[in-house]
């Protein structure tokens, strides 16, 4: 068991649900806007869509809403979409705009708590500030870590830029989390330890190849980090 670590944790789809939030959400989009034999196209059209503007203007309830309105707008022929359809679209995304809520994944909770007397913890998420605040409030975890930092974006700098300004050791640091492209991948190649906790509902867009990497510890559920920590 390694002792007297320093863990980072991802949140989205790492300590909580958030991308079952967000596919329930284009079920709906695809029931309106397509028929069953113009789904698979209208997704690939819909994810292409999320990519970009991802790029261009970050992540959150608000960008995935400019997404399907542009999406439906592609779908019409560039006509923009009437005030009745973004009416719709919004009426979807209601669970998404609620705040106050968060669903802890299973063993969460109580695995932090031990944790917390182990090793020193840390949050790293990434997305629009106000949402993932909102969401890290809501979780009731937040006191578990000595630190929570809330980034646009997970690249190599910004591990490089954390470990720095904390003066972390590479060598006792651990970057936690589901994605293997923003969690896993960079914080690799930014020299720190990592441990992959796939989830079935991760992003299509946090999808990577991460290659033979016999450095990442990789986990079928969250309660087992005791294990190993």
């Amino acid at each position: 068991m390694h002792t007297d670590q320093i863990l980072i944790f991802d949140a989205d789809d790492t300590l909580w649900e958030n991308n079952v939030l967000f596919e329930r959400v284009i079920d709906g989009f695809l029931d309106w806007v397509a028929t069953p034999a113009e789904r698979d196209a209208t997704r690939t059209l819909l994810d292409r869509i999320e990519a970009a503007n991802a790029a261009a203007l970050g992540y959150g309830a608000a960008v995935f809403r400019q997404s399907l309105a542009d999406c439906l707008r592609q779908l019409n022929h560039d006509r923009t979409p009437t005030a009745a359809e973004l009416a719709r679209i919004d009426e979807l995304l209601a669970p998404l705009t609620r705040r106050g809520e968060v669903e802890l994944i299973p063993g969460v909770a109580d695995t932090l708590t031990v944790l917390a007397d182990r090793h020193q913890l840390l949050l790293l998420t990434k997305g629009d500030q106000e949402e993932q605040r909102a969401k890290v409030t809501a979780s009731t975890i937040d006191h578990h870590f000595r630190g929570i930092h809330i980034v646009a974006e997970k690249s190599v700098d910004t591990y490089r830029q954390l470990t720095a300004e904390l003066e972390l050791d590479p060598d006792r640091t651990w970057m936690i989390g589901n994605s293997p492209k923003s969690d896993i991948a960079p914080a690799r190649r930014a020299g720190l330890r990592t441990v992959f906790i796939p989830h079935e509902h991760t992003w299509v867009l946090e999808h990577t190849d991460l290659g033979p990497d016999e450095a990442t510890l990789q986990l079928t559920a969250f309660p087992e980090l005791l294990r190993h920590f």
